[in-house]
């Protein structure tokens, strides 16, 4: 195991749209409700999320490859298959994994006792939810929740989870305000099953894809996308006000993007082109929220004594 086979394996690609977003967004609501966001407990949780998510892809590859799903002639990225193209003990990712889930447990004992046990349960469940996933006697993946667990998990507990431990209290609306990354991770994973149909079927997964085939499942993936676009002016109407405006700049530079989902076929064939395109695709929406909830954090804050302790200068 070198450390370049570890990065690999953490699979860093991943991280954007799925754990890194998620974490923005809950420092972002933190600020917008409080004014407030220490910057040395925002930035451990930004590592709980990251180690959390390479835990998640490590114990993943390391499930599929002792089970035998992933093999050269249906692995046509080495990214995607590190065990598969380098000779490495599988022990030493499921090793690795555990340092990544300890590593993450350390510094979520350092955020309760900074922040107070409103994130403990948030913490205990997304550890519980990423074993279940990948590595129980009945995973997860293997089942038509892959979708709804992964977008509700890294979506919905990850902003709902910084923004307890940042304002150290627990708000149910922000699991409403986090719908559109919960819609954007669930998308991310569906398009690892719908790209992966033949070679599931073959394993005997049962995912949601395989379930409804190609075609119905391309329709429910395209709904689904149109439906997290559509819940971005929805919610900027609801709970941000005029700043909805600052959605626009971003939307119009993602539409070449967002007409390309529309035409890709999803064929195992076309997964690297599918898996950049709808990261690429997510990253713009969530930059399309961002961009209207700063405006109305900084018209609610500017000028006020918060910001002298948010810039450390208090």
């Amino acid at each position: 195991m070198t450390p370049l086979l570890a990065l690999r394996l953490a699979a860093p690609h991943t991280w954007p749209p799925a754990s890194i977003t998620p974490a923005i967004l809950g420092v972002l609501l933190a600020l917008d409700f409080t004014g407030r966001a220490p910057p040395l407990l925002s930035a451990a949780l930004f590592l709980i999320v990251i180690l959390m998510q390479s835990a998640a892809n490590t114990f993943n590859d390391y499930a599929d490859f002792v089970k035998g799903l992933d093999t050269k002639e249906n692995s046509g990225e080495p990214e995607d298959a590190v065990l598969v193209y380098n000779r490495l003990d599988p022990k030493s990712a499921l090793y690795l994994a555990a340092g990544f889930l300890a590593a993450a447990g350390l510094l979520g004992a350092y955020v309760v006792v900074s922040s107070g046990p409103a994130s403990l349960f948030v913490g205990f469940a997304g550890a519980a939810a990423l074993i279940l996933y990948s590595i129980s006697p009945r995973p997860v993946s293997f089942l038509p929740l892959g979708e709804l667990v992964s977008g509700f998990v890294m979506g919905g507990l990850i902003p709902f989870g910084v923004h307890a431990a940042l304002t150290g209290s627990v708000d149910p609306v922000v699991i409403i305000l986090s719908v559109p990354c919960i819609i954007g991770v669930g998308l991310v994973m569906m398009t690892n099953n719908l790209c992966d149909i033949e070679r599931d079927q073959r394993a005997g997964r049962k995912t949601l894809p395989v379930l409804l085939g190609r075609e119905r499942a391309r329709k429910l993936y395209l709904f689904l996308f149109l439906l997290m676009i559509l819940s971005l002016p929805a919610i900027g109407l609801w709970q941000f006000g005029f700043t909805v405006l600052g959605i626009v700049p971003a939307l119009i530079a993602g539409l070449p993007l967002f007409r390309r989902l529309f035409r890709l076929d999803y064929l195992h064939t076309q997964r690297a082109l599918c898996f950049k395109t709808i990261i690429l695709a997510d990253l713009l929406a969530y930059a399309a929220y961002f961009m209207m909830i700063l405006p109305h954090i900084l018209i609610q804050f500017s000028g006020k004594e918060e910001w002298l302790w948010l810039l450390s200068i208090k």
